[in-house]
């Protein structure tokens, strides 16, 4: 086992997010009237996010655990410090309002409506070309589609975030009674604007428009660095992401496939980073969010400080990836492998020392430097916001509800061998495997390496979102089991968990200290509160009260009935 240890990072500086009293309005005055369909892309370079809803929601979910707390021998780090305050409100599902720097709820909510602002600036002026007669013909005509396109999915994408981060999960019908988000769909005219918080349902609706309309006109040829933008490949794998969350799993499939063609092991990162040996840690990291690889679909750059929130030995190792959490993501057994994925070896590091946990190398911070000599600039980390590997998970999700279970397996076999070393491969995971791995009634040995007592939970979400078609039953909740494990380990720093949590309902629990404290599935703190300031600008709370929501109630019978 060949584990690293950093022992110093040196620190040239941090970005301060400046509060903002406005989180929706923008003054128009001194905006540049684009007069061209380029000049309309070029405005799209501000229609990406660059906020990180990673650290809030790792720190919610059961990726993390709390160093204060005892293992089972009594033993904990007392001495370990978190980032900052609004860490112990996020590991608490407490309403976050202590910050509302990096990684805030006010980060993320002022990031995306910002970018949501650009694309319906760019859909006004669109608008308003088309409708003077202009740019109907040739490749200005292209552009232009191309940049509608674009800023359709970049507002579906971001209201797609904001209402997964700000709201409860979808649940169908259900849905059009549960609190969401303002669907903001022109730009502001005036300095306050009366904003009022739609229902889930009605705004997933507007997301499925926006996501259709703008796939049509997507082109790829005008992108001088596709990873950087809603490229074609990136807008399927949204769709498949978009409807595997409503449950429409032979559309997500079909998305999926869009993205992964025939042959999606030669488009994942094995070759371009599994197999690679790396010299130092910004190489690593390089070539993991490399806009060359193909396993690489789109790429934010983002003003974060999560890598000092989770991972860096010394200031942010209260809540770190260790235990049971380190178990079920970086450093545990799994059906084809023992003790970690074969490859994964070389990029584990240690906080300060091993009983701290562990990160992955390619969580390294990136810095930008806007003066060299004085050593000024902006700490930046990359989000891999669509992969193949990704997608390749949820096509196998998709498979399994759609009672395809040899067609998941091999997606998930795909998955698996990709993390084979080159002298190697992994033993071949077949169904009889993963009927027999994932398999609760099984008398599971609670080893320090052994996810399973950690990752086969109930699934509520049958409960949560019910429908006649698509149902965990006893022969597909093995595999369900298996693409949820294999989600939490690719995903792991991404906050991609606390989706899968809210999606299946899984109930999770935090131990605090000697305190431990339980998320129930119909519970409100499953939706952040909107940013303190948003809500004194007039903007209605997340609910914290409902006695609306169904209760958990996966159970054995549960599944007999579902046979």
């Amino acid at each position: 086992m060949k584990f690293k240890s950093l022992l110093y990072i040196g620190v040239a500086g941090m970005l301060s997010l400046s509060s903002c009293n406005d989180y929706l309005d923008k003054l128009p005055d001194n905006r540049i009237d684009p007069s061209t369909p380029e000049q309309l892309q070029l405005i799209l370079v501000a229609g990406y996010t660059d906020s990180n809803y990673g650290a809030m929601c790792e720190m919610s979910s059961d990726n993390l655990v709390d160093n204060h707390a005892p293992d089972a021998k009594g033993i904990n780090y007392p001495t370990t410090a978190s980032y900052e305050p609004m860490d112990d409100q996020f590991f608490a599902w407490q309403d976050a309002n202590m910050s509302s720097m990096q990684d805030s709820p006010t980060a993320v909510w002022q990031g995306c409506y910002s970018a949501i602002a650009a694309a319906n600036h760019v859909l006004e002026k669109v608008n308003e070309f088309r409708s003077e007669g202009l740019f109907t013909t040739g490749e200005e005509a292209e552009r232009l589609d191309a940049a509608e396109g674009e800023a359709l999915i970049i507002r579906a994408y971001h209201h797609f975030l904001l209402v997964n981060l700000f709201s409860m999960q979808y649940r169908g019908a259900e849905s059009m009674n549960d609190q969401g988000i303002p669907y903001v769909t022109v730009p502001e005219k005036v300095v306050q604007v009366d904003y009022q918080r739609e229902p889930v349902g009605v705004v997933y609706q507007k997301i499925e428009e926006d996501l259709l309309n703008g796939l049509e006109k997507l082109n790829d040829q005008f992108y001088s660095v596709q990873k950087y933008h809603f490229n074609t490949s990136a807008a399927n794998a949204f769709a498949a992401r978009f409807y595997l969350f409503k449950r429409e799993y032979d559309k997500a499939e079909m998305y999926a496939n869009k993205v992964l063609g025939e042959n999606p092991e030669s488009l994942l990162r094995r070759n371009s980073y599994w197999l690679q040996n790396f010299t130092s840690l910004d190489a690593d990291a390089a070539a993991y969010y490399s806009s060359m690889a193909d396993n690489n679909l789109l790429l934010l750059p983002t003003n974060s400080v999560i890598f000092r929130r989770i991972c860096f030995g010394g200031v942010g190792t209260r809540y770190a990836y260790n235990r049971e959490a380190a178990t079920t993501t970086l450093y545990g057994d799994g059906p084809t492998w023992t003790g970690y994925l074969p490859t994964m070896g070389s990029h584990l590091y240690v906080n300060g020392k091993q009983d701290y946990g562990f990160w992955p190398s390619w969580a390294y911070e990136q810095f930008q430097y806007i003066d060299k000599v004085a050593g000024i600039g902006y700490i930046k980390c990359i989000r891999n916001e669509f992969t193949m590997e990704e997608t390749l998970l949820v096509r196998a999700e998709a498979r399994i509800f759609l009672n395809r279970l040899e067609e998941a397996a091999a997606d998930l076999e795909i998955w698996s061998q990709s993390h084979a070393t080159a002298l190697e491969p992994m033993p071949v995971l077949t169904t009889s495997l993963i009927e027999s791995y994932y398999d609760r009634n099984v008398e599971i040995e609670d080893t320090k390496s052994d996810p399973r007592p950690y990752i086969l939970q109930d699934l509520n979400i049958d409960t949560w979102f019910p429908t006649e078609k698509y149902k965990v039953t006893p022969e597909n909740l093995p595999y369900l089991w298996c693409v949820l494990h294999f989600r939490k380990i690719e995903t792991v720093y991404t906050g991609f968990r606390w989706f899968d949590i809210k999606r299946f309902g899984i109930e999770i629990e935090h131990k605090i200290g000697t305190t431990v404290h339980k998320l129930p599935l119909n519970d409100l703190r499953r939706a952040f509160q909107v940013p303190s300031e948003a809500i004194s600008a007039g903007m209605e709370p997340t609910l914290r009260v409902s006695t609306k929501l169904p209760q958990s109630s996966f159970t054995k019978a549960t599944l007999e009935a579902n046979k």
